[in-house]
């Protein structure tokens, strides 16, 4: 169930929205190691935001997974998100922030249930 939601102020066409998404879902499964089947990205664009008391282009972005992220994985994740926002969006790697977090099994739902 890992999902990554990235919030920013840029806005892009539709092409660079769906492969910039396709590109966060492989990096997520490949980070956590859980299949991409089960991945879900999303973008919210043109979000109004100021970073460092700055509206310049920017983002902030979470990541969830059931069990959270390692160390390592947590500065995979850092590195391959910035490259991914910098490569597509023009995003400078010191305006995004990542928040990555452990969702606990009974508190997120699917098909009627839940993952516990």
């Amino acid at each position: 169930m890992p999902l990554i939601h990235v919030h920013t102020t840029a806005t892009p066409e539709s092409e660079v929205t769906k492969r910039l998404l396709k590109r966060l879902s492989t990096v997520l499964a490949e980070v956590t190691g859980k299949p991409e089947k089960w991945v879900m990205t999303r973008l919210a664009p043109a979000a109004p935001m100021t970073f460092g008391g700055s509206d310049a282009p920017t983002a902030y972005v979470e990541a969830k997974s059931l069990g959270g992220f390692d160390p390592t994985q947590s500065e995979q994740l850092s590195e391959r998100v910035c490259a991914a926002l910098e490569e597509e969006l023009g995003l400078a790697k010191d305006r995004v922030y990542i928040e990555m977090s452990d969702a606990p099994r009974h508190l997120w739902g699917w098909n009627g249930g839940t993952f516990a």
